[in-house]
């Protein structure tokens, strides 16, 4: 009867998963699954820990998990829009190191791809060819088309910036919210007739700035002047407009929706000889060093964008079925004060 028992015992082996493989060898079941399959990059040493293990433990994969390992690329997409200044290289850059950080750490490498407004050929390449799993987009614009695709194609994807789409994920700064903060400090430093500057229309984030922008008047029983509300702003002779109508209409302030904006703002003024923070106090919905080392120095926002990107990169690896374990740190602002504001 022992000897019975014994052979039913090691009849009835257990049956590993990757899973346990994984923590057995304390890896992830991304280095395993790489493993298996033979893609992706991974050492000659770790291939051959799991290897070995898979040979003594008479590991037989499952036919259609080990279909799902072999059909994983293990690339991610971070989609660029082509027409990006040069002032928004530094949100990209930053959001792209975050990115890069937890794909390295998970075993993902980083594919970029690049759209110019409804010409999506490169994305639609990269998905005909099954060189991603998923898709990071970095901007969220009104009727996107790259969103739009993405859906029809079925293809996991996650956004940076606010969504119209409740159905769609997305990972964002309190932009509203920081707008609101910095607005109010500037009312409460006495200004009455505060001139909002903002570029584009259809990048969603200008709408979250200006709802900021306004609820902090009505908060503080402050009238706004639509007057002195102008969008769509792109060049320096826009900004001069802009500029010119303000003074005109008797702004005491400026609040700029970015740092390209605030850089043209400033050009504009000095043209005009208009003294900062003497004639006119300016403040900016979105930090850079530009900002920080100019003369005078500008009050603005500053946000953790690196911290953006690894939100979004756990989040698309989550919806990929990956399990990560970095913790997130929260999505946080600061105001930082500066010389444009002095009273």
């Amino acid at each position: 009867m022992q000897r019975a028992g014994t052979d039913k015992m090691e009849n009835e082996k257990k049956r590993y998963t990757i899973e346990d493989i994984a923590r057995e060898l304390g890896i992830s079941k991304t280095t395993v699954s790489r493993a298996i399959s033979g893609k992706g990059r991974i050492s000659k040493e770790t291939t051959e820990r799991v290897m070995q293990f898979i040979a003594q433990h008479d590991y037989r994969p499952n036919v259609m998990a080990k279909g799902l390992a072999q059909s994983r690329t293990y690339n991610l997409g971070f989609v660029l829009p082509e027409e990006y200044g040069a002032a928004e290289f530094p949100f990209f850059r930053e959001c792209m190191n975050g990115i890069c950080q937890v794909a390295c750490a998970a075993n993902y490498d980083v594919v970029i791809s690049m759209t110019e407004g409804l010409d999506i050929s490169q994305l639609r390449r990269m998905i005909a060819n099954r060189k991603v799993d998923g898709m990071i987009l970095s901007r969220t614009m009104t009727e996107s088309a790259t969103q739009k695709f993405l859906r029809e194609k079925g293809v996991p994807f996650v956004v940076i910036g606010p969504s119209e789409n409740p159905e769609v994920v997305n990972v964002d700064n309190d932009n509203e919210g920081a707008s609101r903060e910095l607005t109010g400090i500037m009312l409460m430093k006495g200004m009455r007739r505060l001139a909002l500057i903002g570029g584009s229309r259809r990048h969603l984030v200008t709408e979250s700035r200006r709802r900021g922008f306004a609820q902090a008047h009505r908060e503080q029983g402050i009238y706004t002047d639509e007057a002195l509300n102008f969008m769509d702003v792109d060049n320096y002779l826009k900004a001069m407009h802009a500029v010119n109508k303000s003074l005109e209409y008797g702004a005491d302030g400026i609040v700029c929706m970015d740092d390209f904006i605030t850089g043209l703002v400033l050009g504009c003024l000095r043209e005009k000889g208009i003294r900062i923070p003497e004639e006119i106090r300016i403040a900016s919905l979105y930090d850079s060093a530009q900002l920080e080392y100019n003369t005078p120095s500008v009050t603005s926002l500053r946000f953790d964008t690196k911290e953006l990107g690894r939100r979004a990169c756990r989040t698309l690896l989550e919806m990929l079925g990956e399990t990560v374990a970095e913790e997130e740190n929260p999505l946080s602002y600061q105001v930082i004060l500066r010389e444009s504001t002095k009273a």
